[in-house]
């Protein structure tokens, strides 16, 4: 994904850069200048992916402002941590409430969220091939809550990829090729938003919508 994301504006970079010389995570090249990619393990605690401690600091999703959180084995987070996304994913950030203090920090960041089918990993081979029955399956997604679902925009089911496929040396788009239709589409929202402080469609509100998103007849 980072590859294919158009590369952050000025104002971008210092806001990154404050962020991860406010955490300590500054390196000594200084500015940073591509845009975040964070990849927490499923076993993180809540104070280090939305943010915490005594005195309150900055969380994976601070830290993936601007650029990607990527979360795998979404299911294998405990629940109660996965709906401490849903302010940050509606928000753009994240506010951690102290009895002596309440700090608010940018979070502004693309969610890419994956997971198995189903707790059983061979789900979607042949029958015999697997044991998990539709009701495990039921179960496993059960442990993601409607209101964080409804706030992940686009959902995709990816079928079992055969070996032949894999080895097939046909020859998909480049990252670079990608990247060129991505800037296009990020070039017409910033036109389409312009003098509104939206840089994309993600950020825009139920006003925006009426605005933008009208629907004709034929659909």
């Amino acid at each position: 994904l980072p590859t294919i994301l158009p590369s952050m504006s000025f104002q971008e970079i210092i806001d990154v850069t404050q962020i991860y010389s406010a955490s300590g995570l500054l390196k000594k090249e200084g500015a940073i200048g591509e845009r975040p990619f964070r990849a927490p393990h499923h076993t993180i605690s809540s104070a280090g992916l939305i943010g915490g401690g005594i005195i309150p600091k900055a969380g994976e999703v601070t830290l993936a402002h601007h650029g990607v959180l990527f979360l795998d084995e979404f299911p294998e987070f405990r629940k109660r941590i996965l709906e401490g996304l849903r302010q940050p994913l509606e928000d753009g950030k994240v506010t951690i409430s102290r009895a002596s203090m309440a700090v608010t920090y940018p979070s502004s960041f693309m969610l890419v969220a994956a997971m198995n089918p189903c707790e059983d990993t061979f789900y979607g081979l042949a029958a015999s091939d697997f044991e998990c029955t539709e009701r495990q399956r039921v179960q496993y997604y059960s442990k993601i809550s409607g209101p964080l679902l409804d706030r992940i925009d686009i959902q995709v089911e990816v079928p079992k990829v055969e070996f032949r496929d894999i080895i097939s040396k046909f020859e998909g788009e480049t990252s670079a090729e990608i990247r060129r239709r991505v800037i296009c589409a990020r070039n017409r929202q910033l036109q389409r938003f312009k003098g509104k402080k939206i840089y994309c469609n993600a950020h825009m509100g139920s006003k925006e919508l009426k605005s933008f998103c009208q629907i004709d007849k034929e659909g």
